[in-house]
C-alpha cells in the first residue's frame, strides 16, 4: 500500500518535468520510473526495519497487568476501588480470602472487563 505514495511522488516529478523542462512523453515515463523505483528501493527497507524493531510495544489495557497501583476503598474478591495509571478503577482480589486496605500498594495481575485483578 504505501508503494501507491511513492508512485503518486514519481507521478508528480514526471509533470514537474513536463512543465519545467519541456520534456516529452518518453522523458516523463523514464523520470517517473527511475523516481518509484528508487523511492521503493530506499524506504521500504527502513520502512521495513522499523516496523520490525518495535514487536514488543503494548499499549493500551493490555500494558496495565504487571503495573503498581493504591487502594483508595478496601479491595476484597467482591470488589473495591483502586487508582491505576492515573485513573480509577474498580478493582477485586485474586484469592478470595485477600484483602487490601486504603492506601495500600498492590500489584495489577490482569484486567477483566472494567475490573483489575489485584494482589
Amino acid at each position: 500500500m504505501p508503494e501507491f505514495g511513492m508512485f503518486a511522488v514519481g507521478a508528480v516529478a514526471a509533470a514537474v518535468t513536463d512543465a519545467l523542462f519541456g520534456g516529452g512523453t518518453v522523458a516523463q515515463v523514464l523520470v517517473f520510473v527511475a523516481v518509484s523505483v528508487a523511492l521503493i528501493a530506499v524506504v521500504r527497507p527502513v520502512a521495513a526495519r522499523n516496523r520490525a524493531a518495535k514487536p514488543g510495544t503494548v499499549t493500551g489495557v493490555a500494558a496495565l497487568p504487571g503495573k503498581q497501583a493504591i487502594v483508595l476503598e478496601r479491595v476484597d474478591s467482591q470488589g473495591g476501588r483502586i487508582k491505576l495509571a492515573g485513573e480509577v478503577w474498580s478493582a477485586r482480589t485474586l484469592d478470595a480470602d485477600q484483602v487490601c486496605e486504603k492506601g495500600q500498594q498492590v500489584d495489577v495481575v490482569e484486567i477483566d472487563g472494567a475490573t483489575a485483578v489485584v494482589m
